[in-house]
């Protein structure tokens, strides 16, 4: 029991003393090693910079729903606004002495 204490305990000073760094191993594969971390590094970047952009595409297909369903609420108002019967209301309403002709229409040519 006491070997194997011995053991991970001169492992652990080795290792966060830094005499790991120092050996044959990393100083043979740092190039190698330091590659390994700069694309670590350029995942992680990129994930966040994806989480980003997805979140704007969320909050703009959001603003687009609204501005659909705004424009089908004004289309509808519109179309109810300019039916025959709604516009005869509104200009009894208004007092306007306007009629609706029961005889065709007639074209002045030049």
């Amino acid at each position: 029991m006491k070997l194997k204490f011995d053991n991970i305990r001169k492992s652990f000073v080795r290792v966060f003393g830094g005499s790991v760094l120092t050996e044959d191993f990393f100083l043979k594969n740092m190039r190698f090693i330091i590659v390994i971390v700069l694309v670590i590094f350029l995942f992680i970047s990129h994930r966040y910079s994806v989480i980003q952009k997805m979140a704007e595409i969320e909050k703009l297909e959001q603003e687009l729903r609204d501005a659909k369903y705004e424009s089908l609420t004004i289309s509808s108002s519109l179309t109810e606004a300019s039916r025959q019967g709604e516009i005869e209301r509104r200009i009894e309403e208004a007092g306007l002495e306007l009629k609706v002709t029961n005889g065709p229409v007639y074209y002045i040519n030049k």
